[in-house]
């Protein structure tokens, strides 16, 4: 049998179930397996890839098949419904089944069902497509018609993550594609949509890497006015069956991300989400048994479309040295590690800033799990076409990576991506820029003289400290190591215009800073860990430091999470102005909720989630300890945030 004879096909014997699903690219090697014959089926054959027009049946050429047979299709992603299909005609040749429209595209194994006794007989991809009657050209190896309910749409991006091109007056396009990356997919056009599946945007197809065959590929898309929108921005969710966070996450993240969609969906605006990498937790993928699958079973309902952006904790750990395969199963449930797509006038690129390099995987053992802070060249230069397409330089353009651009300004601000550079070049031209990242779990913005027409907004975590602080019997709060509330940034879209706002789990959009009355916090394991032994008391002024000595200098402490240099702070006393200075240093609210519930329980607090100092705090002196202050805080699109601060004023696990 020729080479592509068997790229083409899944065959049986006529004693023992020989398929061979077929990939055919370096990455995805050919995987044969056995299995016993029961009921006796020969001479069986089915394509690869089934490619399905509305109304046609289905063919599956073989013997043995019986009447009342069910041929059942269950999604190999474990992501979608099982469907099962009687048996519309059968003779000598083979079977057909009737055409369903709950048939979605996709990989899927199809199982034989006779009474009690079920028969895996092959693997394929089910891939509808509007024509096919688009013919062939030399080099071309993936064609294929974007339209809107079978009208072509002209002038539409596509690429397979190395190489672009663009739909023609009918909508159809061609792409010589080495197939290398699996995948081709389209850059969603301004006010258009396409259909979601699970939350998860359908704007890419997967490919079979028969380098050999042109493979089709369509692109529904449907129009839709996307000028006015708000995207909420969802940083480091890290769900993996610990820390009650299933419980937190679906109590209280779950409900306030749906109040606010609900929110903008009122004032006529679309609204989506897009999360920032890290939506599960590698070290857990085996132990808990959840994954990139488990992750989405959680967010599936949600009525609202989600892109998603690929963090280091978002690989296969028993992976080694091979970042490409490490993401597969995020690749095959959530699409391409880099995209983009417009939503109304504003250009979204989604960048994978991780090189996941896990020194020591291998099956049954997880690795180092390190990785590279690093864009390959390959999409360094992905990027650099995919901009020129811009014409309109003023465009907004907003970049979103898990990785920082750049690192926390209390470290100077030096690029946190080792090639941060080469991106910066890549945009120098546009003049609003605005770069979404997340990976810090803290939230802190980057304004840099050299380059004004690029701003960065590094957004605290959905899980907050890895959802330590509300753990059961903890401090039942939800707190960054910035002290910042986790929570999600908004973006809110008007044609060109855009602002953002941090947005606390539980709290009003209008929560933005935090105050202190340093009077009265004190840190001691007494207070704070009264449960811990001789040896975890004596290490709270490790973690606690100054809070563990007395401060009555009439000192007040601000958190403003959001601050950055455009934002102004104002604090009267008595109507009398006080000088507010800017600090670096720990907030004392999460050192309590975190590194003193660790010590209460005789455990180290962990390196990685212990209070870092921040610098988006404040510090006034009061004249007196009593005096109530007025405290307001503006940010740069004009919104003002305000507290009546009286005092003395409590330090407890709940304040605001």
């Amino acid at each position: 049998m020729k080479f592509n004879t068997l790229c083409k096909t899944i065959l049986l014997s006529t004693t023992l179930l020989n398929y061979t699903f077929v990939g055919c690219s370096k990455s995805e090697p050919v995987v044969k397996e056995a299995t016993s014959n029961p009921l006796q089926l020969k001479h069986l054959s089915m394509p690869a890839v089934l490619n399905l027009s509305k109304g046609n049946a289905i063919n599956i050429i073989g013997t043995g098949f019986k009447e009342k047979d069910i041929i059942s299709f269950s999604p190999r992603s474990g992501q979608g419904t099982i469907i099962d299909l009687s048996i519309k005609e059968f003779n000598d040749k083979g079977i057909t089944l009737d055409y369903s429209d709950a048939l979605e595209d996709g990989k899927y194994d199809i199982t034989i069902k006779r009474e009690s006794t079920s028969q895996l007989i092959g693997k394929t991809v089910v891939n509808h497509v509007l024509r096919l009657d688009i013919p062939d050209k030399p080099n071309m190896t993936v064609k294929g018609i974007v339209h809107t309910e079978g009208k072509g749409i002209a002038n539409v991006l596509v690429t397979d993550g190395e190489i672009f091109t663009k739909t023609d007056a009918d909508g159809i396009y061609y792409l010589p594609s080495s197939k290398k990356n699996g995948v081709v997919y389209i850059t969603i056009p301004s006010n258009y949509q396409v259909a979601r599946r699970n939350t998860v945007p359908q704007f890419f197809k997967l490919l079979t890497g028969i380098t050999s065959e042109s493979e089709i590929r369509d692109f529904e898309i449907k129009p839709l006015n996307t000028q006015n929108h708000a995207i909420a921005f969802l940083a480091d969710i890290h769900l993996a069956n610990r820390n009650d966070d299933i419980k937190q996450f679906q109590e209280n993240f779950l409900k306030d991300i749906q109040e606010t969609s609900e929110y903008y969906r009122a004032q006529n605006k679309q609204f989506y989400a897009l999360t920032l990498g890290d939506q599960s937790w590698d070290a857990y993928w085996y132990d808990n048994n959840f994954k990139i699958k488990e992750y989405l079973d959680n967010v599936k309902d949600l009525p609202f479309t989600i892109f998603n952006t690929i963090g280091n904790h978002d690989y296969n750990p028993y992976i080694a040295m091979n970042d490409f395969v490490a993401s597969a199963e995020y690749r095959n449930i959530l699409g391409p590690t880099y995209y983009s797509m417009n939503l109304g006038n504003v250009h979204y690129v989604i960048l994978d800033n991780v090189v996941y390099t896990n020194t020591g995987g291998n099956n049954g053992i997880i690795g180092d799990r390190e990785y590279d802070n690093i864009v390959t060249p390959e999409q360094v230069k992905w990027l650099q076409t995919n901009l020129s397409f811009i014409e309109d330089k003023s465009k907004p353009v907003v970049v979103v990576m898990h990785v920082p651009l750049y690192s926390n300004p209390t470290s100077g601000s030096n690029y946190a991506t080792k090639n941060g550079q080469e991106i910066v070049d890549a945009l120098a031209g546009f003049t609003n820029v605005k770069i979404m990242s997340g990976h810090t779990h803290i939230n802190y913005r980057v304004n840099k003289l050299e380059t004004p027409h690029i701003s960065e907004e590094n957004i605290g975590a959905v899980s907050a400290t890895w959802w330590w602080t509300g753990r059961s019997g903890y401090a039942d709060n939800h707190i960054c190591k910035d002290g910042s509330p986790g929570g999600y940034s908004i973006m809110e879209a008007e044609g060109s215009k855009t602002k953002s706002y941090y947005k606390g789990i539980g709290f009003a959009k209008e929560y933005q800073f935090r105050t202190y009355d340093l009077n009265n916090v004190l840190i001691t394991s007494e207070t704070h860990a009264p449960k811990a032994n001789a040896t975890y008391k004596a290490k709270t002024a490790t973690y606690a430091g100054e809070y563990t000595k007395e401060n009555k200098k009439n000192e007040v402490l601000l958190n403003v999470w959001g601050y950055n240099k455009n934002w102004k702070i104002t604090v009267k006393e008595n109507g009398k102005e006080l000088e507010v200075k800017q600090t670096t240093k720990k907030d004392p609210l999460h050192i309590i909720s975190y590194a003193m519930q660790r010590l209460n329980v005789n455990a180290e607090p962990t390196s990685s989630f212990i209070s870092g100092n921040t610098s988006h705090l404040f510090l006034v002196t009061a004249s007196s300890p009593k005096s109530t202050l007025e405290i307001m805080v503006e940010d740069e699109y004009g919104n003002i945030y305000e507290e009546t601060m009286t005092r003395p004023k409590a330090f407890s696990y709940s304040m605001r």
